[in-house]
């Protein structure tokens, strides 16, 4: 039997799935320390169906997903995608600008960082705002994505030393987030 293109995508992002999937049960029950059985058991599912579920062979309903991971101490949380755009300075380097401004849990938004050759303490308000404006004129998505965090950007915003491109590219997310902020109060 002859699949189609779109057949054939979709079976191998039904795969991608299946495996991150596994890996996120994986890695739920080491964090709780917790062996198969022993997560199966408080789940209210067998041994050898978790291992499906870990080994990308099974897929769960997101009522069973939920209910193993709570038992492991975690929840499962829909979290917007972030996308990026690649923009091109004057001087000709690129820079990455986010679809939205995330947020990040305490520890990295608060960490260290190691940019180029320099290492920054995001906790310390001056090397934040310096690491700020590396990452934003200079730095990847990725390196976006575990650094900056939306709410910190928004402190630090109107002290940032910009490339006038850069500024006019990220302004229009952070007066969207500003925006939304003020509609919270």
């Amino acid at each position: 039997m002859v699949s189609s293109p779109v057949e054939r995508a979709f079976r191998q992002d039904v795969a991608f799935w299946a495996k991150r999937g596994g890996l996120l049960f994986r890695q739920a029950r080491h964090a709780a320390s917790l062996n198969q059985k022993a997560l199966a058991s408080v789940s209210g599912t067998s041994r050898t169906t978790l291992s499906a579920y870990e080994h990308g062979r099974k897929s769960p309903t997101l009522e069973t997903a939920g209910r193993i991971l709570d038992a492991a101490g975690f929840r499962l949380v829909l979290e917007a995608k972030v996308e990026f755009t690649t923009r091109v300075a004057g001087d000709g380097r690129t820079f990455h600008v986010p679809s939205r401004l995330p947020r990040l849990p305490l520890a990295a938004a608060l960490g260290r960082v190691r940019l180029r050759e320099r290492v920054y303490d995001l906790a310390d308000r001056d090397e934040r705002r310096a690491a700020y404006v590396a990452l934003l004129c200079e730095g990847g998505p990725q390196e976006l994505l575990d650094h900056v965090d939306g709410v910190l950007l928004l402190d630090l915003w109107d002290e940032l030393i910009l490339p006038q491109e850069v500024r006019a590219e990220w302004w229009p997310l952070v007066e969207e987030a500003r925006h939304e902020a003020g509609d919270m109060n």
